[in-house]
Parts: structure tokens; C-alpha cells; sequence
């Protein structure tokens, strides 16, 4: 059990909501996560977590492929209901999923974007597994809407409101102020997180 005041502090965090899905043998199954993370620049590669009490996890291990729906700010419906247990509602929502590919792996309607995702390697943690999954394909649906976002201690959000002032940037002040102390600055290689 986590300490509470690590707990607390966790909780502060705010992670994008996805729904994660897997087909196996006839059977699909999906379920709420905010923990799906990109882990590389270079190639397109996320990682999710899964715990094996949850139904996707067989699929997912079995298959080798899952599928990440990215949820648009106005799918909190959908993220509740998919943070469940299926077998807790009997399965009774199957309006909030459709089928991709040939595969048929189940996904969000009308979420932001679709990843298929081929795994290449996993690594077992205390509660968790950790899957990693090369993207495959992607389908952009609504990819100018803001995302759903989730914290334990905020609830569920929309990631709209921009945090940096309009015209304003941190990085442009920061190279200024090395120019201006004589250091030489070579911006060629320089990443710029909007």
C-alpha cells in the first residue's frame, strides 16, 4: 500500500485519458487508462500499463496488438464507463465502441485518435505489465479537440486553457539572455514543446 502523503502527492499528476483495447479469439474487451505514455522522439513508440486483473490484459498478451483511442474533453461518458470492470455492467455500453481494421480491434467513436499499437516488448512490474508497442497505424478523428485529462485529487478535466501567454516564448527569452552574456548559441538541434 502507498503511503498517503506519497499518495497525495502522486495524485497531483494530470495524465491524458485513453481507452486501450485488445481482440482475441473472438472476444474484445477495452478499458480506461491514464497511464499510456509515448517513450521516444525517434520512433513511434507508447508505452501502456495494464494490470492482469483486467480482461484486455489476456487478450493483449495473447494478440501481441492493442489498440489506444485517445478521448476528446466531451468522452468523460465513455472514460467512466470503461474504467469499470465490463463484466460489472454485463458489457451493456457496446454503443460506445467500433471496430478498426481487419482485426476488428475494438476503439472509442468519435475519439481524438486511434493507435494501433504492435508490441515488441513488455516488463513486469509489482501490480502492472508494462506493454511496449510500436504505433502501426493511426486514424486522426477529431484532432482539434481537447483532450480528456484525469488526476486523483483534480478529477476529470479538460486540457484546453493554454498556460503560456500569447507571443510569449520561455526559450527565445532564455537564448537572449545567453547571447547577451557572449556564449555562443546554436539553436540547430533545439525541440520546441508547444
Amino acid at each position: 500500500m502507498i503511503d498517503p502523503q506519497i499518495k497525495r502527492c502522486l495524485g497531483q499528476m494530470m495524465h491524458g485519458v485513453q481507452v486501450v483495447g485488445a481482440t482475441h479469439g473472438g472476444v474484445r474487451r477495452a478499458y480506461t487508462s491514464h497511464w499510456v505514455s509515448q517513450v521516444s522522439f525517434d520512433e513511434p513508440i507508447v508505452m501502456a500499463s495494464v494490470s492482469p486483473k483486467h480482461d484486455t490484459f489476456s487478450l493483449i498478451a495473447s494478440s501481441g496488438t492493442f489498440a489506444v483511442s485517445i478521448l476528446a474533453g466531451d468522452q468523460v461518458a465513455a472514460g467512466q464507463y470503461f474504467s469499470y470492470p465490463g463484466r460489472k455492467f454485463r458489457h451493456v455500453a457496446e454503443e460506445f465502441l467500433t471496430s478498426w481494421g481487419d482485426d476488428g480491434l475494438p476503439v472509442v467513436v468519435d475519439a481524438v485518435a486511434w493507435l494501433r499499437c504492435e508490441i515488441f516488448d513488455d516488463k513486469k512490474m509489482a501490480d502492472h505489465q508494462l506493454f511496449f508497442g510500436r504505433v502501426t497505424d493511426v486514424l486522426g478523428g477529431r484532432l482539434r479537440e481537447p483532450p480528456l485529462t484525469y488526476s486523483s485529487r483534480l478529477g476529470w478535466r479538460i486540457a484546453s486553457e493554454k498556460a503560456r501567454e500569447p507571443g510569449m516564448s520561455i526559450r527565445d527569452s532564455l537564448l537572449e539572455r545567453l547571447t547577451a552574456s557572449g556564449v555562443a548559441v546554436d539553436t540547430s538541434e533545439d525541440l520546441e514543446i508547444d
